[in-house]
Formats: C-alpha cells, sequence, structure tokens
C-alpha cells in the first residue's frame, strides 16, 4: 500500500513546533557562527597520529625507508592544518561560554593560538613514542598469551585506549578544552574503556582484557601499573558548595603507586585513597581507605554451592584453581 500524501500536510506544523524548542536558553543546541570542533576532524586527527606513531601498522603498510620521510612529512603537513583549525574552534567556544553569551568572541586570534598548540602537540610526538613503547613492553611483559609485540599494537583494546589517552592527555596538558574528552570518548566507545584525559599516568602501564574499566579525571597512576578487566578508579564522593553545586577541580580519585596489580572488578574510590607501591589488590574488592605499600588485599574466599541434576542435594564446590 503507497504511503498517505496527505499525512505530509502536517510535517511543516510539526517542523515549526520542534524549531520553538530551539531557544537560547536551550542546552542542547548550537546555533550561531561559531562552530564546535568536528567529531570527524577529531577523529581523523587521531588516525593521522596513529600513523605517525605505529608506522607501517595502520593504513599503509608498504612503508620502507625509501618513502617514510615523504609519508611522515606529509601527515604532519596535514595535521597542523587540521589541529591549528579544530584547535581554535574549540578555543572560541571556551571564549564564548565563559562569556556567557551567544556570539563569538572577535577580539582574539584564536588561529594564532591554534597553531601554537598544534606546533607544540607535533613537537610531543616523540616522547610519546617513548612513552608508548614502554607501554607495549608492559603489555608483552605481562600477558604470557602474547607472542609478539606486534600482536598489541594490532589488536589490544587497552592498548588502543591508552594510545588515545596519551595523545588526549598532552592536549590537556597544552590546556587546550573540549577536544581531549572527545578523543578518550571516541576511544571508550570503541574499546569498552574509560580513560579521562586528565588523569596522570606513569610509563609501564598495562590493561589486559580490558572491558569496563573506568580511570578518573583526578587518578595518579604510577609506574608498572597493571590493570585487569572491569576496575574502577573512582570517585567515593561528590562536595558540594553552600547552594548544592558540585565543587569542581579538587582531588576526587584515588592515587595508584607504582608496581601495583587491581585485579578485575575491583573498585577503588577517593581522592585520599592511596594504593602502596608493590600492592596487589584482588578481585571484587571495594577500597575506600589507603593500602599500605606491599599488601595483599583479598575476599574471603565464597563458598560456592553445586546442585548437580542427578542429585537433590546440595554439595559445596571444590576448590577451582584457574588462570585468566
Amino acid at each position: 500500500m503507497a504511503s498517505d500524501f496527505r499525512l505530509k500536510e502536517s510535517l511543516p506544523e510539526l517542523t515549526e513546533q520542534i524549531l520553538a524548542t530551539y531557544t537560547a536558553d536551550d542546552s542542547i543546541n548550537h546555533l550561531g557562527h561559531c562552530p564546535l570542533p568536528s567529531y570527524d576532524a577529531i577523529v581523523s586527527i587521531l588516525i593521522d597520529l596513529k600513523d605517525i606513531l605505529y608506522p607501517g601498522y595502520r593504513r599503509h603498510t608498504n612503508l620502507h625507508a625509501g618513502n617514510i620521510r615523504y609519508h611522515v612529512g606529509g601527515l604532519i603537513d596535514s595535521l597542523h592544518d587540521k589541529l591549528t583549525t579544530q584547535i581554535a574552534r574549540a578555543l572560541r567556544h571556551e571564549a564564548r561560554v565563559k562569556s556567557k553569551h551567544n556570539d563569538c568572541v572577535e577580539d582574539v586570534d584564536f588561529e594564532a593560538k591554534g597553531q601554537a598548540m598544534a606546533i607544540e602537540l607535533l613537537k610531543r610526538i616523540v616522547p610519546m613514542r617513548r612513552t608508548l613503547a614502554t607501554d607495549v613492553q608492559a603489555a608483552f611483559d605481562g600477558d604470557p598469551a602474547c607472542q609478539t609485540t606486534d600482536e598489541i599494537v594490532f589488536c589490544y583494546p587497552g592498548f588502543e585506549a591508552i594510545t588515545v589517552y596519551r595523545i588526549a592527555h598532552q592536549l590537556v596538558r597544552l590546556d587546550v578544552p573540549f577536544i581531549p574528552r572527545m578523543m578518550t570518548e571516541w576511544a571508550h566507545q570503541q574499546t569498552g574503556i574509560d580513560i579521562h584525559p586528565g588523569a596522570t599516568i606513569g610509563d609501564y602501564f598495562f590493561i589486559d582484557h580490558g572491558t569496563g574499566v573506568v580511570i578518573g579525571e583526578t587518578c595518579e597512576i604510577g609506574e608498572h601499573v597493571k590493570l585487569y578487566q572491569g576496575v574502577t578508579l573512582g570517585a567515593l564522593s561528590f562536595p558540594t558548595d553552600a547552594d548544592g553545586q558540585i565543587i569542581r577541580g579538587q582531588k576526587r580519585h584515588p592515587t595508584i603507586e607504582d608496581h601495583v596489580v587491581v585485579y578485575a572488578n575491583a573498585t577503588i574510590l577517593g581522592g585520599r585513597t592511596t594504593i602502596g607501591r608493590d600492592s596487589v589488590i584482588g578481585s571484587s574488592v571495594w577500597i575506600t581507605r589507603s593500602v599500605s605499600p606491599g599488601t595483599t588485599v583479598l575476599l574471603e574466599k565464597p563458598q560456592l554451592r553445586v546442585r548437580g541434576s542427578d542429585d537433590a542435594r546440595d554439595e559445596l564446590a571444590p576448590e577451582l584453581n584457574y588462570q585468566i
């Protein structure tokens, strides 16, 4: 049966009803001549950066000594332009929000600021590669299932999330607004791992399996730290002011010192909570106070009960030994 064209006559009225909701105090529209950063452009920037960080692994696999200079030079030139434009948009938007009106701020050269920040990020690619090489080594040393470091770069979602975090964190350090969260939330969608770009994470960091890991904005993580899937490093509570508004900018998330292992589904909360170096945090524990260095924290061994199909009686399950 063909559609009823008469029903389409109501569409102009429906359009007007929708347009009437686009008011100046509406927090979910962005109208005017002050464009936000482009989501597609930010993803493109990440892909280009990963091509430089890991040459030969991503879109172009036929790289060699004869063409690598041309390849990287072209990417750097393109990244300069894309980063300048997107950072300038982010800075302009931030100025607009802080000015508390809907007009673009025009008396500041945001493109010049964006270019300076873009150049500075590109200068940090070399130290980023050094840090990411330690993350690859941590994954290889920490996972007996891994046969080569190539597997880590190609296949490991934890390493993908760490890569995007390392890039986004540099932008946070440069005071670039908005874009770092766009980057890490894209990685969150791709990997199931949520790392806030404001977190501070040392070298040799490894997230094994990864799905469901959450690392909050004010986390401080040392070197040689290993997390398993489902770990939450979160806030215990949100302090509020006299008007009941959340007080922002305070340390809300835990500190994890060097050489700590946190096993699956552990939850560690609070800005005053510190896990001392060389500690092991067992699966499914809930921690809201500090742990001294060299400590192992485990739940009491649970008692499982198994009911067989041929036996009406419940029996205690035998001790199960397993490895992940």
